[in-house]
């Protein structure tokens, strides 16, 4: 009974030891890269955690294509519609809390660290949530004209997004850029953090389980060295979101290259490094969520559409 009880909980062990190799996600599935190539992620013991791809322009492009497919349903959608979607992130994301704790523990975070940051995130989710049908009240306005018509102003989606994630909070960061994005209708392509992207690797399994239409959020791991100019240069990419963390030289070269298209460029702050977070995580994770509950981040990824109506004798 002994040795049978021993045997089942070697064969256990191995179970759960099995490497993983993260994948693209790309149109709602999980395609390989291009490549076929992929880098190895290690802990700071400098042990291999998993395989995760390595992506390439041809890969940013398949996205970019399937974000701009998908974009019309999106943001057809109604509001509050949207905001029942990206609530049910939230309640999948809590579902699965204790797996990202532990990825995170892998990567170098405290175990609090690593609580207060999805439980951060949580509450940053179901805060956009409640942002999706208040934008136009907050932001739209009846503007007063010299003739006779009302004219109404209102916000629109602007189309396809290209976000590059922070490094670290490599979850809570990627999710401060991406929401704002989601509230406001717009589609989009991530590029995940990329010495912990773990946690962005299993947001798209997230993604995948719950309401989100296929190709409205893409996420592409790899070098950013790499794959910033492929999507910076896109012509199909209506707008650029960054970290203020970004190379000062890579920041100027994306505002430089995004002039081909005359996309927006926009750089907020939401970079917290990991000796900040393992040292003070309620002050540091609280300061982070309060500057990324910012609802003019949606105002700012959205374009202001006017109407005018005749006013009836």
């Amino acid at each position: 009974m002994d040795k049978q009880t021993n045997h089942t909980a070697s064969q256990s062990n191995t179970m759960n030891s099995i490497p993983k190799t993260y994948k693209n996600y790309i149109n709602g599935e999980f395609p390989r890269t291009e490549s076929g190539r992929y880098y190895s992620v290690k802990d700071p013991s400098d042990k291999h955690i998993a395989n995760v791809g390595l992506s390439t322009r041809k890969d940013i492009r398949n996205a970019v294509q399937v974000a701009r497919k998908a974009h019309g349903a999106w943001t057809d959608k109604t509001a509050y519609n949207r905001g029942q979607i990206i609530y049910r992130i939230a309640e999948i994301l809590s579902g699965r809390r204790e797996q990202f704790i532990h990825e995170m523990v892998l990567l170098g975070y405290t175990k609090q660290a690593a609580e207060q940051e999805v439980n951060a995130c949580v509450e940053l989710i179901v805060y956009f949530a409640g942002w999706t049908d208040k934008t136009t009240q907050v932001f739209g306005s009846i503007n007063p004209v010299a003739s006779n018509h009302f004219n109404f102003s209102r916000q629109e989606s602007i189309g396809v997004v290209g976000i590059i994630c922070p490094e670290t909070p490599s979850l809570l960061g990627m999710l401060g850029l991406l929401l704002p994005n989601m509230v406001a209708g717009n589609s989009q392509v991530l590029i995940a953090s990329h010495q912990y992207p773990l946690p962005s690797c299993t947001f798209a399994e997230v993604l995948a389980t719950s309401d989100v239409p296929a190709g409205i959020v893409n996420i592409i791991t790899g070098i950013k060295t790499d794959l910033i100019p492929s999507i910076s240069q896109h012509m199909d990419v209506d707008l650029l979101v960054g970290d203020e963390s970004l190379d000062t030289n890579f920041r100027n070269m994306c505002e430089l290259e995004s002039a081909s298209n005359m996309k927006r460029v926009y750089f907020w702050k939401s970079f917290i490094s990991l000796d900040e977070l393992n040292s003070t995580p309620d002050k540091t994770i609280a300061n982070c969520l309060n500057s990324l509950k910012d609802p003019y981040h949606i105002l700012y990824v959205q374009e202001v559409k006017t109407t005018w109506h005749p006013v009836s004798e």
